[in-house]
């Protein structure tokens, strides 16, 4: 029968026992080996059984095998070791604490990250994909750097999903309820210990109440916020049910929970902890985006008029993009957002119009109706970048209609490449080997901060040793395969009676190729299966074979994604290669832990440049597995011979996606069967492959460093987190209100500025050349309008030309007010342009508007350029 009432009763640890509780309850086990392995002490069994979850396992351990542990003085002695690593841990100076004594150091008091996911722990399943995995990482790599980051997220009851299959290998959805009692997870509560609560007003009188759920991730607080709140309607509660689910109202109101409320949670926080109230606010996606209008509605209860608001906000605002196609961006109907803030919607006195012109798509190729949470991020956030080199620059590409009259490389997207938190991807086999080599604490610091030297050390490992390394990751991934491999197919339908062959389903001495991630059609999942027979061909060489592991899961709503999966499925069902190739369902975070060390080659290919960064193949190359990958995100920044290999890409062929992928999965045959497959089994003098131990060497030593989520979270504080909290403390009011005016007055006055005339003083130019290091001396002739030469900037624009005279690789020279104005009201500008560069090469000039306060020239997204009848020069070709 069916219980009426579900509740969590918690064990009563006995007194000596009680910091488990405490070492429990903080989210650094996850990635901490010695507090793993205590708990894994209370009971090897139950360990297991609980899926490796402190608090499942304490609440259901044994009465009397926690007295026989409480009187166990060589455990008590580990406990107390453990209890007090972790208070050194929370309370000790760390990278952070070390730059704020600095001179000049002007670091954030404290800093709010949001993000619609988070993958922290398998035990806190609030995460899809790369997106959460990668927010996961960013807290807890600011937690061992001592950044004092404020984590904000939503608490789903049901997660995302659990994948598995049928017995033709279509992918099926299940939602398990997720009790927050049973989770890492406490309630925010007041003073008098009443729950701690947000409210949303939603039209019609209705409230969309959440509590607040609170994670510990190492020093780092994490913020949950849960609508399945009593007092609300059936609808409100059911906000927070799952991640990625519903229709569009429903995404909505999740979004404006995360925003407005998680901004709302942030200060109940702040109040009820003296935590510093954070001076930056960093985006991570347009999920997060209407946080920036509740800070705009906060300033507004102050006095501060919209405009003003709006400056001060985007100061200290980071917008962070992670899609490069347009699709992956949430869009709403414009008449469905001015519903929920209308006037008996949310944020009274912040006029509804206002809310719409910040998301509209308002540009050239934009649909009017649609209000773009990314669009919104970026005009509330002074700052943004993409997520490697490759995708700034896509980003750039995407987004440049926000920026019309400026050339796409201008456009105000920086990129800082992900990272991954190697405590929590590093296989302990392979933190053990580093420590051998250069001592447990160096191994840590180099693992967290990445000092370089640490890294070289690696080099100094035996051949013997590394190789050793590698086949026992193997076997234990083989051993993993096996096991979930034969789950799966008893929830198919299968009996054990059938399932012998499963004992021998791959090789700890074969070649083993990992490839996992969501499937969306752009990571063409099934291009390895292009050509069966040629695949066929090396799973079962009969002296060289390959394996592949494969894992990833399809949106719920995305038949095309399913259907990928059933193909795959279904050639791994094939008798004659499934002991060669096998797919795993429900990929997660204990999965891939296991994955990652065990593969030898990380393989990647998506249709390039659609993969924003891959974080996944960062993991496997810290275990030292090689990446094979198209060019694409972090590879196409980092790639090297010395540690991988780059699958060509077709991408002329781009509009024939058919023999695009005929053209790269012939490629990629061929890389696996002439250049990874020789190089793996090869054997030098010693019967080892030397060659493929080199490579694995290169890949620690150059690739760990660089890849490591510390890195990153440094990178966000030294060139994004820094400048918006310099930029949120220079907008006093005052000068907000001065900066807002200003802006307004500016646009109101460019339609008159106008470049009349441009012409070279100095005839340096013969016959349309010039020589390498002459001097052009040019003279500009233009009207400000209202405006005067505080307000703007003229700059000479110059560089390498095409065939159709644009300017390529540019660089701009500013030009200084030399007479006016005159009679008309105009100015002249003049100033040098040094011709450096041989060939083909021209010039423009522009104006921009320049602001002490402004973050770059192209903040408003205003230019004036010379017309084609500007007059002598403008924009001549220097050959």
């Amino acid at each position: 029968m069916k219980a009426i009432r579900r509740f969590t009763v918690r064990p009563v640890l006995p007194d000596p026992l009680r910091p488990l509780s405490d070492l429990a309850r903080n989210l650094r086990w996850s990635w901490h080996t010695e507090t793993r392995e205590l708990f894994q002490a209370v009971d090897p069994e139950g360990w297991q059984a609980s899926g490796e979850d402190p608090v499942r396992l304490l609440g259901a351990v044994s009465a009397e095998r926690l007295a026989a542990l409480a009187g166990d003085r060589r455990f008590l002695r580990r406990l107390d070791a453990v209890a007090d690593d972790l208070a050194d841990y929370l309370g000790g100076r760390r990278w952070y604490q070390q730059q704020e004594t600095r001179e000049g150091a002007e670091l954030p008091r404290a800093l709010a990250y949001f993000s619609p996911e988070f993958g922290v722990t398998a035990a806190l399943p609030q995460y899809s994909g790369g997106l959460g995995i990668l927010a996961g990482d960013h807290l807890k790599a600011a937690s061992d750097l001592g950044v004092p980051l404020i984590g904000v997220g939503l608490l789903y009851r049901h997660g995302y999903f659990r994948q598995s299959l049928s017995r033709d290998g279509w992918q099926q959805e299940h939602y398990p309820v997720l009790d927050p009692n049973e989770l890492p997870v406490s309630l925010l509560r007041e003073a008098d210990g009443t729950p701690c609560r947000v409210a949303l007003a939603l039209p019609g009188g209705r409230l969309l109440r959440a509590h607040i759920w609170q994670a510990r991730v190492g020093r780092v607080p994490l913020l949950m916020l849960d609508s399945d709140v009593e007092e609300n309607g059936p609808g409100e509660r059911d906000v927070t049910d799952r991640l990625y689910g519903g229709g569009s109202e429903h995404r909505l109101l999740q979004e404006m929970l995360l925003g407005i409320g998680g901004v709302r949670a942030v200060r109940a926080y702040c109040r009820l902890t003296g935590h510093p109230e954070p001076e930056v606010f960093h985006t991570n996606e347009g999920h997060a985006g209407f946080l920036g209008l509740e800070r705009i509605r906060e300033l507004g209860a102050r006095g501060l008029e919209f405009d003003a608001a709006l400056e001060s906000v985007r100061a200290g605002t980071v917008f962070t993009t992670h899609t490069p196609v347009p699709a992956g961006i949430d869009r709403f109907d414009r008449e469905l957002v001015a519903h929920h803030f209308g006037y008996d919607g949310e944020l009274p006195g912040v006029d509804v119009e206002r809310v719409l012109q910040l998301g509209m798509e308002t540009y050239p190729g934009g649909e009017c109706n649609l209000f773009n949470m990314a669009v919104m991020g970026l005009r509330l956030a002074q700052r943004a970048n993409g997520v490697s080199t490759l995708h700034g620059a896509v980003s750039r590409e995407m987004f440049a209609g926000l920026w019309p009259g400026f050339d796409p490389d201008e456009v105000p997207i920086t990129s800082i490449t992900n990272g991954v938190h190697a405590p929590t991807w590093v296989a302990p086999e392979v933190v053990r080997l580093g420590a051998r080599q250069i001592g447990a604490g160096r191994t840590e610091d180099a693992l967290t901060v990445g000092g370089s030297p640490r890294w070289d050390a690696v080099a100094e490992i035996s051949d013997a040793e590394v190789w050793d390394l590698r086949r026992v990751l193997r076997e234990k991934l083989v051993h993993e395969v096996r096991g979930r491999l034969r789950t799966s197919w008893l929830q198919r339908g299968a009996v054990d009676a059938e399932l012998g062959w499963i004992d021998g389903v791959l090789d700890p001495d074969v070649l083993t190729i990992g490839f996992a991630r969501r499937v969306p059609s752009y990571k063409r999942l099934t291009l390895m299966l292009r050509d069966r027979d040629r695949l066929m061909e090396l799973l079962l060489h009969p002296d060289r074979p390959i394996q592949i592991v494969v894992a990833g899961k399809a949106h719920p709503a995305d038949d095309g994604g399913k259907r990928l999966v059933q193909e795959l499925v279904r050639f791994a069902d094939d008798p004659r290669v499934r002991h060669r190739i096998v797919f795993l369902p429900d990929y997660g975070m204990r999965m891939a832990q296991k994955l990652y060390p065990g593969c030898d080659v990380w393989l990647n290919n998506p249709l390039r440049p659609l993969e924003a960064c891959g974080t996944s193949g960062m993991k496997a190359a810290l275990n030292g597995c090689l990446n094979l990958s198209v060019l694409d995100g972090w590879w196409d920044e980092w790639f090297e011979p010395d540690f991988g290999w780059a699958v060509p890409t077709a991408d002329g062929a781009a509009t024939e996606h058919d023999r695009r992928d005929d053209l790269e999965a012939s490629a990629l045959y061929e890389l696996i069967e002439q250049r990874v497959v020789p190089r793996f089994y090869e054997r030098g003098s010693g019967r080892l492959p030397d060659r493929w131990i080199e490579m694995v060497r290169r890949t620690l030593v150059t690739l760990g460093p660089k890849v490591l989520a510390g890195r990153m979270v440094r990178e966000y504080v030294e060139r994004l987190y820094v400048p918006a909290a310099r930029a949120h403390r220079a907008l006093t009011p005052d000068a907000a209100r001065e900066l807002a005016g200003w802006k307004g007055r500016v646009r109101a006055a460019w339609p008159r500025v106008a470049v009349d005339h441009v012409e070279a003083v100095a005839a340096t130019a013969v016959n349309g050349t010039a020589e390498l290091g002459s001097t052009l001396s040019l003279r500009v002739r233009l009207c400000l309008g209202e405006l005067g030469p505080d307000d703007v900037e003229v700059q000479a624009v110059a560089g390498r030309v095409d065939s159709e005279d644009r300017i390529g690789d540019a660089q701009s020279f500013p030009l200084k007010p030399a007479a006016g104005p005159d009679g008309e009201g105009r100015w002249t500008y003049e100033g040098p342009l040094a011709l450096d560069r041989t060939g083909p090469y021209g010039y423009t000039v522009r104006v921009l508007p320049t602001h002490p306060l402004l973050a770059s020239g192209a903040d408003l997204g205003l230019v004036t350029l010379p017309t084609e009848a500007t007059g002598e020069g403008a924009g001549v070709l220097m050959r």
